[in-house]
């Protein structure tokens, strides 16, 4: 079992596995369920006052402060999800020891006016790192101040575009789970591809990726067919129409639109005997799982005993489950007070080494531009639940693609 001490420099990153880590005997690396906030507080929520105590709050005792810029409000009272990723900090600051840092709470009212105010405090105090916040807009207003004062950010937004500069995102990127379920199908011997995908940001997102990343990999896209939301059906009978053209389906769709999906892929004919399907990590929902037509399904995403060692933990601390995201807090407060307590800073060099860290959710390394990469499984659907295909990585010298 290692100690905190016997952390290894971030010369050697890919061997740095946290206190946190070295406490449950060595966690396994991934964490998976959707990446969304579907799993519930068990808890009710906590007064509007008593959120406001807690963005006062703080962690820790060490010499070196962070902060931590959550939604612990918002218009119509407290937030679960602000909450427990609040609570995550807590339980990442308690394995770490409580002199590895100092955690200032802040809570940014689920506003962009209210993540300006809460990142003016936190760097008026003395933070040399801020973690957070979660939306968008939100990060751009801390990012754009953190800038200013020359600090980083690591943030949990899913929208790409507000990093770099300074800001890191941690947060489950579409873009990761694209690009390896397209190369992961590919190195099983698939060459043509077609997509069915929803006209939606997420899904702008995705098809982009998508087509660069079969760009990349030399093979062919067929087709690409949009579609708006309950509109699935007319856009299947496309894809059917192309017969054997296509030996792959890619389908970059949320969980609770794809049994509707399902059903347009069954009514239009479309056979997963006779063409792949693949999905992202929002596939790993009881609801994708159990549709008939997604059966033999591929889909990339983190494995699932990081996050349920974490939420263990979390349970018997809190007496109650964690939001799916909590343990981004918890591998972004984890992370700084390693490097924290051990003195070595939060430089672009420091956080973006190639080696990257294992978290809870896994090994992840982030990149220059401030988007990440992941070390991601592929699962295939089978009678309700998952087997593993394609296991991840155990460092990024590891191919990612078979």
């Amino acid at each position: 079992m290692l100690s905190f001490r016997s952390v290894a420099r971030v010369s050697n990153a890919c061997s740095l596995l946290w206190r946190a880590l070295a406490l449950t005997g060595g966690l396994a690396l991934a964490g998976c369920g959707p990446y969304g906030l579907s799993r519930p507080i068990a808890e009710a929520p906590p007064a509007p006052e008593i959120a406001g105590a807690l963005a006062g709050a703080t962690l820790g005792s060490g010499k070196t402060r962070i902060a931590l810029i959550v939604p612990l409000s918002q218009s119509d009272g407290s937030s679960l999800v602000g909450q427990s990723l609040r609570n995550a900090a807590e339980l990442a600051i308690s394995e770490a020891g409580e002199s590895a840092v100092t955690v200032l709470i802040k809570d940014d009212q689920s506003t962009p006016d209210g993540a300006r105010l809460a990142a003016q405090a936190a760097l008026e105090e003395g933070a040399q790192v801020i973690i957070g916040p979660l939306y968008a807009n939100n990060v751009r207003e801390v990012g754009r101040l953190a800038r200013a004062a020359q600090k980083p950010v690591i943030a949990f937004s899913t929208d790409a575009t507000t990093s770099a500069g300074g800001v890191y995102l941690l947060s489950f990127l579409v873009e990761s789970y694209v690009d390896r379920i397209v190369n992961f199908a590919a190195s099983r011997g698939k060459k043509s591809f077609a997509a069915l995908v929803p006209e939606s940001d997420y899904g702008n997102v995705a098809v982009a990726q998508f087509q660069q990343t079969a760009a990349a990999r030399g093979v062919r896209v067929i087709s690409i067919e949009r579609y708006p939301a309950g509109g699935a059906l007319a856009a299947a009978q496309r894809i059917a129409a192309l017969g054997s053209q296509a030996d792959a389906l890619f389908i970059p769709e949320q969980a609770d639109q794809m049994p509707a999906v399902s059903q347009a892929l069954t009514t239009a004919g479309i056979d997963p005997r006779r063409i792949q399907i693949l999905g992202t990590g929002l596939w790993n929902d009881s609801r994708v799982l159990r549709l008939p037509q997604l059966q033999g399904a591929w889909f990339a995403a983190p494995e699932n005993g990081g996050f349920n060692a974490f939420a263990a933990k979390y349970r018997a601390k809190f007496n109650s489950d964690p939001t799916r995201i909590a343990t981004l807090a918890y591998d972004a407060v984890s992370l700084a007070a390693a490097l924290g307590a051990q003195g070595l800073g939060y430089g672009e060099s420091v956080l973006t080494n190639s080696s990257g860290f294992n978290g809870a959710d896994g090994l992840f390394r982030f990149r220059a531009d401030g988007q990440n990469e992941r070390g991601l499984s592929v699962f295939q659907v089978r009678e309700g639940g998952t087997t593993v295909v394609s296991p991840a990585p155990r460092s990024f010298g590891s191919p990612s693609g078979t």
